[in-house]
């Protein structure tokens, strides 16, 4: 890039006839003139091309008696746009114009352009007219600067959008269990709990889980306790005898059975399970119960006032404590989750086997966005589906199908991933406003990248730059880019995709290095579109 712009202007000087010389003769001495513009390459950020241009005028330039009327124009493929002319006048000028006086002058002046497709192929040129009395000059036009970079229009305007998770799990973790009861106050193993149908069943699933091939045991345990009566130093031995009958009883019931490595633990008293099986029950005065135990952290606290329910401690005696003196048998297993290619198969084959998180996997496996919908629309249909709802609008937008899409997030319920997606419609249908009000509202981190996406189309790089850091990405390439981070953005870029070849490229370029903008351009020219606009890409003007 050009560090400034040094050119013989006489489009922006105070020129019009002296006493000793002619407009013409003006003119001609147009060289003493020096003109800048800041930046010395155009930019068109948020949509405008704002820029300052500077002339130095020199001392006896300036005609005390002349007006100058000069107009920044920017001519660029199919026209061109000028702004409304600067007026400028002799010290002996009776108006109301910006005075330059006959000892020289360095004016400064804003220049601003809306931004017309087609700028990026374009030049700055000022136009001028020198006028005395009745008598008018037109002075040459000379170009003040070339190009306008446009490099911020190539954000991605898709919008951050995150499926719903489908809560699917490869492999699952599940229990195998059963258990004996004691007496109270004993640890001795009736032989008719070792026949009870909660032995039989354990066995039963022991034995289910050696001949399933998707289930692979990963040990086994023996728990003890004791129900939360009658102290709890007595109440811990006890459930220490319990631990070690309870083992012995295991390994009884077990033989010819694999169960891997066992532990063996003593709980002792057992508030958890006394409340558990509190809430479960039909007592009267089970929640000032429960109360209770949330009011009270002292094991013996909490028996006392128990006890002094006399009305309720009754029915806990017989049918809640007998129930917590026990040892409970428990298998640890892996369930291996059907494989992403028996879950696309299933879909042709079995699909009523799939359960809502399978559904919800599957769908995302499928390659056609047809075939997603109807995984939604099933998920929909059986299980009602939240995640099935919003990962339907999901689809629709990244089809394009912005109508649908808005009909399917209506029947969802609101949170930040909606208010979000929401956003990307109103981005996505160009309507900013709105679109910004979403992702505020949501205030997810989708929603966050997204603001970053606004930041770049409103200028505002640098808070683009920092709601992207240390993400990867495309936009977040590009934010760094336009705050001229180019380490960031060349570790941002993790795409092989001809959009970011074409980053890259701009990156060489401003880095001086031509090899890698060679390199990178050729991967950029297999997009059509993309080989057309670095034909006229200002950021590759020294390397054409």
């Amino acid at each position: 890039m050009n560090k400034g712009i040094k050119i013989l202007s006489i489009a922006v000087c105070g020129i019009a006839a002296i006493a000793c010389s002619s407009a013409e003769k003006m003119a001609e001495q147009a060289e003493n003139v020096i003109v800048t513009t800041e930046p010395a390459v155009l930019e068109v950020v948020a949509g405008v091309i704002d820029a300052d241009v500077t002339v130095t005028y020199p001392a006896d330039y300036f005609n005390p008696k002349a007006i100058l009327e000069v107009t920044p124009v920017i001519v660029y493929d199919g026209g061109e746009v000028a702004m409304e002319p600067y007026m400028f006048q002799g010290t002996k000028v009776e108006d109301n114009y910006e005075v330059v006086p006959e000892e020289g002058s360095t004016i400064t002046k804003p220049l601003h352009f809306e931004y017309v497709e087609g700028m990026e192929n374009c030049y700055l040129e000022l136009r001028g007219v020198a006028m005395q009395g009745k008598k008018s000059v037109d002075l040459p036009s000379k170009k003040a600067a070339d190009g306008a970079i446009t490099t911020y229009m190539l954000v991605c305007k898709k919008g951050k959008l995150d499926l719903k998770a489908d809560g699917y799990q490869e492999i699952i973790p599940q229990t195998a269990e059963g258990q004996i009861l004691y007496s109270i106050n004993s640890s001795d193993v009736k032989s008719s709990e070792l026949k009870g149908q909660s032995i039989k069943d354990f066995q039963a699933a022991l034995d289910e889980i050696a001949s399933n091939e998707r289930k692979a045991l990963k040990g086994t345990e023996v728990v003890a306790y004791a129900s939360p009566d009658g102290g709890e130093e007595l109440n811990g031995k006890l459930s220490d005898k319990r631990a070690k009958s309870g083992e012995k009883a295991f390994t009884k019931v077990t033989k010819d059975k694999e169960v891997g490595e066992t532990t063996v633990t003593s709980v002792g008293q057992d508030w958890e399970g006394f409340q558990e099986l509190v809430a479960a029950s039909d007592i009267e005065d089970k929640d000032l119960i429960i109360r209770v135990l949330s009011m009270y952290s002292d094991p013996a606290v909490r028996e006392q006032e128990i006890k002094n329910m006399s009305s309720v401690y009754k029915t806990l005696a017989d049918d809640v404590l007998p129930e917590l003196r026990r040892a409970r048998f428990i298998a640890n297993v892996e369930f291996t989750n059907y494989s992403s290619e028996e879950l696309v198969a299933l879909v042709d084959d079995n699909i009523d086997v799939l359960d809502e998180p399978a559904l919800l996997r599957a769908a995302t496996l499928v390659e056609k966005n047809d075939d997603k919908i109807k995984l939604y629309d099933k998920a929909i249909e059986k299980f009602d589906s939240a995640a099935a709802k919003y990962n339907k609008a999901v689809i629709f937008i990244q089809d394009g199908k912005l109508d649908k899409a808005k009909d399917a997030l209506a029947a969802c319920e609101e949170d930040a991933d909606v208010l979000n997606a929401k956003g990307v419609i109103a981005l996505q249908e160009n309507n900013l406003e709105e679109a910004e009000k979403m992702f505020t509202a949501a205030g997810n981190d989708a929603a966050t990248e997204n603001l970053a996406v606004l930041d770049i189309l409103n200028g505002k790089y640098d808070e683009a730059a920092a709601k992207l850091a240390g993400k990867e990405g495309f936009n977040a390439a590009l934010a760094q880019v336009l705050v001229k981070n180019y380490d960031a953005a060349a570790a941002a870029i993790k795409c092989d995709c001809p959009k970011a070849a074409y980053l890259k490229a701009v990156i060489a370029a401003r880095q001086g290095d031509a090899d890698a903008v060679k390199a990178n351009l050729e991967k950029a020219n297999e997009c059509k579109d993309l080989a057309k606009r670095a034909e006229k890409d200002i950021e590759f003007a020294q390397y054409r």
